[in-house]
This record gives C-alpha cells, sequence and structure tokens, in this order.
C-alpha cells in the first residue's frame, strides 16, 4: 500500500468535459500543487451518494481556503459514470478520476475484490499529497467511514 512520503504511481485518467473526452496524466493532476485524492467503492452507492462526495462539495472552499489547489474523487468506474455522478451531486468543484480498470487503484494498493457485487473496487480512502508525494494518508477499516471524510482532512489542514 501507498505510504506517507512516497510518490503517487504514474497514470491516466479521462475525464468528460464540455468539449468532450479529455486525458491527463498524474504529473498535471498531482505535480507542483497539493492535491486532497478521496477514493469511493463507487459511485452513485448509498454512503459515497449521501456522505463521501457531498462531504467534499459543502467544504470545498474551506479546503481550498487552506491551501489545497484541487480534490479529487478517486472510483473503480467509467469517466461518464463519474460525470453524471458529478452532475448529480453537483460537485462541479472536484475532479473526479475514473480509473475503470482498477489498475491505478491496483498501483496504489488500495484496491479491494468484490466479487460478483462489483468486481475490483477502491477501498474507502483519502489522502493529501504535495507534489504528487503523499503527506497524510487515512484509509478505512472495512465498512467503516470514520477517517476519509472531509471534514477530517480540514482538520488536518
Amino acid at each position: 500500500m501507498i505510504a506517507i512520503g512516497q510518490t503517487l504511481p504514474a497514470g491516466e485518467f479521462t475525464f468528460i468535459t464540455a468539449e468532450g473526452k479529455q486525458q491527463r496524466d498524474t504529473r498535471s493532476l498531482f505535480g507542483c500543487k497539493r492535491v486532497v485524492l478521496f477514493a469511493v467503492p463507487g459511485a452513485f452507492t448509498p454512503t459515497c451518494s449521501n456522505a463521501h462526495l457531498p462531504g467534499y462539495v459543502v467544504l470545498a472552499d474551506q479546503l481550498m481556503a487552506k491551501g489545497v489547489d484541487a480534490i479529487c474523487c478517486l472510483s473503480v468506474n467509467d469517466a461518464f459514470v463519474m460525470k453524471a455522478w458529478q452532475d448529480a451531486q453537483n460537485a462541479g468543484a472536484i475532479t473526479m478520476l475514473a480509473d475503470g480498470d482498477g489498475s491505478w487503484t491496483r498501483a496504489l494498493g488500495l484496491a479491494k475484490e468484490t466479487g460478483a457485487f462489483g468486481g475490483v473496487r477502491a477501498q474507502r480512502f483519502a489522502l493529501i499529497a504535495n507534489d504528487g508525494v503523499v503527506e497524510q494518508l487515512f484509509v478505512e477499516e472495512p465498512g467503516k467511514f470514520e477517517v476519509s471524510d472531509a471534514a477530517n482532512l480540514l482538520s488536518r489542514l
């Protein structure tokens, strides 16, 4: 599993914008900036939609006021699902990272296998990275939502 002091692995992400599909790599997303990254097991799932993402939407301005340059949400979903979820949640301030095949989540060492329920998914976690290096990491115990919420990260900045 990725640890404090380690560099985030290289990877590429697809985004859906008004201009269509866009590609960005980890260097352009995390390089030369301080970023909050949180991961959810799935877009449109109960805890993710009712608490996890909404917390970051509500506290986005406060996180930015504390020196965060970007807030990213990671999920093993496709870019179209992530865009639809972003729109449904009024999450325009959040960069939605679609890890369609789970390869980046696996490279982080934070993937979990859910079998027939959904296959490979991200464990619920959050981190703060500065210039692509992990400063703080909060990984939830299975089935829990206690340390990766926006209020906790805000208190750590």
